[in-house]
């Protein structure tokens, strides 16, 4: 079947979209800061145990992703709050009671809260709704406002999951990381916004999957900040970064990421933005279509 959620259409074949500040690319940084359960099997792993027999715990592989909640996040933080940038934390709920000095200091840091799951763990269709609303209630009594946003654990949804979003009130999800423009989607009730997120521009892909070296998310940077440059002279385009501190922050790939925020903030077409930033402005130039 084709598509039944996003209608097909060009992406150069738009309706004609303003910027006020005359920054048409807008980046969207999304740290991923999660849970992974010490008690379960991993969502991924660094090292493959001996003779492919796995235990639980998994020591090496839950403290690889632990280094980074406890030393890249950290690092993380400091380089985008120093640079006075903007940035939103698709954030496990459970990592409020888990991993409290992280929770608060994103906060402290204005970084907008994205609904992530509650653990690292994929949504199933039995449970989904349940853990969908759970974790929405953790996020909002935590930082006191209604969360916006929603990214899947893994991406991965069941075939109901936009329809449950959208019932509670969630107004973007970035699962569907199809175009580098924003798309309403096919619900059952309310509106639901495809929000522009990267598979390729992630550093997940690029070091954990592909195993690239260190420069590799750079090059990749600079490549599309120049193609986007020449683009979005006819439309805007959403420059989106997913990122998580156990990769982007270590210390051989750190550099990196810092000459990453200041290409990007040193450029003239660029503006710093949040999801909820951009839900905002394209949903005051392209409402809603109506039920």
């Amino acid at each position: 079947m084709s598509n039944p959620r996003i209608p097909y259409a060009f992406s150069n074949d738009r309706p004609q979209l303003r910027v006020s500040d005359g920054r048409p690319i807008l980046v969207h940084l999304v740290i991923n800061v999660e849970n992974w359960p010490f008690d379960a099997a991993m969502p991924r792993s660094i090292i493959t145990p001996p003779h492919g027999k796995g235990s639980v715990p998994d020591i090496p592989n839950y403290s690889w992703v632990e280094y980074g909640m406890r030393a890249g996040l950290p690092r993380m933080i400091q380089a985008i709050t120093s640079r006075g940038l903007k940035a939103s934390a698709s954030c496990n709920a459970s990592v409020i009671d888990d991993y409290p000095k992280a929770a608060e200091a994103m906060l402290e840091a204005g970084w907008e809260f994205i609904g992530h799951g509650y653990s690292q763990q994929s949504l199933e269709e039995a449970t989904e709704q349940d853990v969908i609303e759970r974790s929405l209630g953790k996020l909002a009594e935590f930082t006191g406002r209604k969360t916006c946003g929603w990214l899947s654990p893994g991406l991965r949804e069941t075939i109901h999951t936009p329809d449950i979003l959208a019932s509670l009130g969630i107004e973007y999800v970035c699962d569907w990381t199809l175009d580098d423009l924003p798309n309403w989607m096919s619900v059952k009730q309310g509106s639901l916004l495809q929000m522009p997120y990267n598979l390729e521009l992630n550093d997940s892909v690029v070091y954990a999957i592909e195993k690239h070296s260190s420069d590799e998310f750079l090059l990749r940077l600079q490549n599309t900040l120049s193609l986007f440059e020449q683009e979005s002279s006819a439309y805007p385009r959403v420059l989106a970064l997913g990122l998580h501190p156990h990769l982007m922050g270590v210390p051989h790939r750190f550099p990196y990421f810092e000459k990453m925020l200041d290409l990007l903030s040193g450029h003239a077409s660029v503006n710093f933005v949040t999801g909820r930033d951009i839900c905002k402005w394209y949903g005051m130039q392209v409402p809603p279509p109506r039920a």
